[in-house]
């Protein structure tokens, strides 16, 4: 049973108020919350192969095990994150991340495609826990500080991103696939017990109903031009990642490389470097140097591209080529939220589902024409498209001096 809420440090005194027992411990207990749930997202992509035979699913169908997780995932964003804004939050967290677990103990033992397609779309939208994670390390963080907290929650997501898919291939090739998400199943129940102790309690003010907050949605995107901003910027960039983190393994498994699902799954952990920089990012936001620093991210994604079409036959090109791609894109994911955490508690959780939910489906754009754009032309027209994402960022980029200097004259 979970312990009494008179176990649990003291509620947040008021909506914006930084918690005083805000450690470097609980930060990292929920970087490693994060990047363990977050992982949930991606077992299944190196896994298709295995998955599909055994529930019954033809490999003109068997990609729906990872399709219809990304799509949960997307509902989750825009319906569960924005109850942040209205229930109390630490609840929120730990009946999200029970749903998970019940989700995942079912595509672990499910005999029949039916049954483990319906449990994949369960385990997308519940995995946005971690949604619901980063903005209450937000409302806890002084504001002096937040930009670095919320960098250090945010390096734990991308290492969940970045080593799901070679910490699956592991197990699966040691254990089998359902060993997979048994495991994460248990690691659920872990982080959900602890969070449940060590959280604080943060009731929004909020009393509005669930369609309202549903409702309101639209009209923040609208009304809020820092928002739209840091989407447009984020979504480009997160295009260029899952881009090319979706065709380097098919071009490491043909000629001149071919990378077994090791190897491949060996390459991947490289670009795990590139989490460490979001501690880094939090800092140069909390100096004020968002606007400089996120030139330099899309410059250095837009670079990364040279670099792999330079790479195409050089695991050391390609492997720098990942870490300068992954490095951009965590710093500019890092400062767009600490943009958009500082516009209002009020509106914190609603604002990260909006700029997460948009650029997820940047993402899910990248991964789509990454297979396509390799199985036509190989890997030449997928640098050039992955070019181009940070590229159009770079030039939305530019229109920020345009307004600069209309201020001024």
């Amino acid at each position: 049973m979970p312990p009494t809420a008179a176990s649990h440090p003291t509620p947040l005194p008021a909506e914006d108020a930084p918690h005083p027992a805000l450690s470097r411990s609980l930060v990292l207990l929920m970087a490693l919350a994060c990047g363990v749930v977050v992982a949930n997202i991606y077992y299944a992509q190196p896994l298709v192969g295995l998955i599909g035979p055994a529930v019954g699913l033809s490999p003109e169908t068997a990609s729906l095990v990872v399709t219809l997780t990304q799509v949960g995932y997307g509902a989750g964003l825009v319906l569960l994150v924005p109850l942040g804004d209205l229930l109390e939050n630490r609840r929120l967290v730990v009946v999200t991340l029970s749903s998970t677990v019940a989700a995942l103990l079912v595509a672990a033992v499910a005999p029949t495609a039916s049954l483990f397609l319906a449990a994949a779309f369960l385990i997308g939208v519940t995995s946005v826990a971690v949604q619901m994670l980063v903005p209450l390390a937000a409302h806890m963080a002084p504001e002096a500080s937040r930009g670095q907290v919320v960098g250090n929650v945010m390096s734990g997501l991308l290492l969940g991103i970045l080593l799901a898919r070679p910490v699956s291939s592991l197990i699966a090739d040691s254990l089998g696939w359902r060993a997979v998400f048994a495991l994460s199943a248990v690691a659920m129940v872990g982080f959900a017990v602890l969070l449940w102790r060590v959280l604080p309690q943060r009731r929004p003010k909020s009393r509005s109903s669930y369609g309202a907050l549903l409702g309101s949605l639209g009209r923040l995107l609208v009304r809020t031009p820092v928002l739209q901003r840091r989407t447009v910027y984020q979504t480009m960039m997160f295009a260029a990642f899952s881009l090319y983190w979706t065709a380097v393994p098919l071009l490491l498994a043909g000629a001149p490389f071919h990378l077994s699902q090791r190897g491949i799954a060996l390459f991947a952990l490289s670009g795990a470097a590139g989490a460490l920089v979001a501690p880094i990012a939090g800092r140069i936001a909390d100096r004020g140097w968002t606007r400089p620093a996120t030139g330099f991210a899309l410059a250095m994604a837009a670079l990364s591209f040279f670099v792999a079409r330079a790479g195409e036959g050089s695991i050391a090109l390609l492997v720098l080529a990942g870490l300068l791609l992954d490095m951009g894109v965590q710093m500019n994911m890092v400062l767009g939220q600490r943009a958009i955490y500082s516009l209002g508690a009020e509106t914190r959780s609603r604002m990260n589902a909006i700029y997460m939910a948009i650029f997820f489906l940047g993402g899910a754009a990248g991964s789509a024409l990454a297979g396509y754009a390799f199985a036509v032309g190989g890997w030449e027209p997928v640098t050039w498209i992955g070019f181009a994402f940070p590229a159009i960022g770079l030039l939305f980029y530019l229109t920020e001096f345009r307004g600069a200097a209309r201020r001024l004259s």
